[in-house]
């Protein structure tokens, strides 16, 4: 025992004088051989609006060495920070020295871009990303596609003004078009808004009001069709409900016209908002457009304080009259109308398969009220649909509120629709579609539809043996529904095909 306690002195000593030992993958190594390895070999940004920022895209960088490395350098190799802006392993800068990675270990690298004005048509922005270790270079490429674009920011249009085609539009914060004031679109216009920034029109919106094209408007067609979108172009968002408000028309807004019109991934596509029931009521003339892929649950707008669920078109005490339109993907109403309001459908698709929502509110919904707890009055609204399809995910896709205090005012007519509640005749005071010409709870026979799409996506003509061909009202009287939504010609206007689409 009297040796112990300098055994253990001595040993004490010995092993702080004793190398440390550290582990392996600690140990850096200089071998050249030594390389890193990488998420991708290319980091790509679609397209990019000039002089707005991109999403951040992740860059993994791995050292699937047993020891550890350190990176000499991380940098750009072209002009720092002009273009693409960089944070390397939480740490922002166009360049970091002497990053050590460890063994079997990995490196986070987030990049971003902002592109300057270039050339009027989209241009292409390179750059490289350069990793030195051991004397050696690595390069991860650096590519974004800029567009140059009109910028709208809070910008309030109190003059007739029109938005030229050549080139895109990009909305940030609200636009305003003042009374008395007359917004323009060119044909082919594109319209892209970013989140939180509706367009609202108290004055007057006109989308190739007095355009009639030559020949059949397809849907990739960029010469006619205005389209408005979300600002975010990446793939990922193409069909995202919910992006960007929507186009508000307030109190005594009259006139408006949208012909040959893609309105998609919005909150709401089209709101007319007059919640006190003011005598100038908002009015709006739809033909020829396509509206899907809305949501937005809770909803205010103005400064009415009516919080609502979204929809293709939204009326609080509106006027409106949709022709040759087709809704689809609504994920709570495609059409709604709300304490009163006059609303007219000829040659409507409203296909609301909402697959991605759980949806218990019917795609054409009308009210004498408005949605909300004691709502302070009761307008009647006059409705008026024919040869239109109004089918989707759910049994009754047709609701009206207090059918009975308006029922004279509801006409349905020659139209295919989806409903259990109003399957059977009218009479008494029992609302019911069956006569008229309509065809109740028989599948419309859609080409493709969101359910069985598939890479394609859906296409909403009608098949060959669909019920709904020959079967409307005669429209000989009515020149605007002599050609389809697309332009064709329809073959039979004494009794033609249901809804927008006719046969190719």
């Amino acid at each position: 025992m009297r040796y112990l306690l300098p055994l253990l002195l001595l040993l004490s000593m010995l092993t702080v004088l004793l190398p440390g030992c550290e582990p392996k993958e600690e140990l850096i190594t200089t071998d050249a051989a030594a390389r890193l390895a990488f998420s991708t070999d290319t980091v790509k940004f679609d397209t990019v609006f000039v002089q707005t920022g991109t999403v951040t895209k992740r860059l993994w960088v791995y050292n699937r060495n047993k020891r550890a490395v350190r990176v000499s350098e991380i940098r750009l190799a072209a002009q720092q920070g002009a273009t693409y802006q960089l944070i390397i392993g939480g740490d922002p800068g166009a360049v970091a020295r002497d990053v050590e990675i460890r063994g079997q270990d990995s490196l986070l690298v987030l990049v971003k871009a902002t592109l300057q004005p270039g050339a009027d048509k989209p241009f292409l922005v390179e750059d490289q990303l350069l990793f030195r270790t051991n004397g050696n270079e690595q390069l991860v490429r650096l590519i974004a596609y800029g567009q140059n674009a009109y910028f709208h920011r809070h910008e309030t249009i109190d003059r007739n003004t029109t938005w030229a085609a050549d080139k895109p539009h990009v909305l940030y914060d609200t636009v305003w078009v003042e009374p008395g004031a007359r917004l323009t679109i060119e044909p082919g216009a594109r319209i892209y808004v970013h989140a939180g920034s509706p367009l609202v029109v108290f004055g007057q919106l006109s989308i190739n009001a007095n355009t009639q094209p030559l020949d059949t408007v397809k849907e990739n067609d960029r010469r006619t069709i205005v389209r408005f979108a979300g600002d975010r172009l990446e793939p990922f968002y193409a069909e995202g409900p919910g992006q960007w408000p929507g186009i508000q028309f307030a109190p005594g807004s009259r006139g408006n016209v949208l012909r040959y019109c893609e309105i998609k991934n919005a909150s709401y596509g089209l709101l007319l908002y007059n919640p006190g029931n003011g005598p100038a009521r908002p009015q709006v003339i739809v033909e020829n457009s396509t509206i899907k892929n809305i949501s937005g649950l809770g909803v205010t707008a103005g400064s009415g304080g009516v919080s609502f669920a979204g929809g293709g078109v939204l009326s609080f005490s509106g006027d409106v009259e949709l022709r040759n339109v087709l809704l689809s993907n609504c994920g709570e109403y495609a059409v709604a109308g709300f304490q009163g309001g006059s609303y007219l459908l000829q040659h409507c698709t409203i296909a609301n398969y909402t697959p991605q929502f759980r949806r218990e509110t019917s795609a054409l919904t009308f009210s004498n009220v408005l949605p909300v707890n004691n709502p302070p009055r009761q307008v009647s609204p006059s409705i008026s649909i024919l040869n239109t399809i109004v089918w989707g995910s759910i049994e009754d896709e047709l609701f009206f509120q207090n059918a009975s205090a308006y029922r004279a005012g509801i006409s349905v007519s020659n139209s295919l629709l989806r409903t259990k509640e109003y399957a059977g005749p009218a009479g008494g005071a029992t609302l019911g579609f069956e006569g008229s010409g309509n065809l109740l709870n028989v599948d419309p026979k859609f080409h493709r539809t969101t359910l069985s799409a598939g890479p394609n996506g859906p296409d909403y003509r009608l098949d060959p043996s669909s019920p709904a061909r020959a079967r409307g009202a005669d429209i000989r009287a009515f020149d605007a529904l002599s050609r389809d939504l697309r332009n064709v010609l329809r073959p039979n206007l004494a009794t033609p095909d249901l809804g927008a689409l006719t046969l190719p």
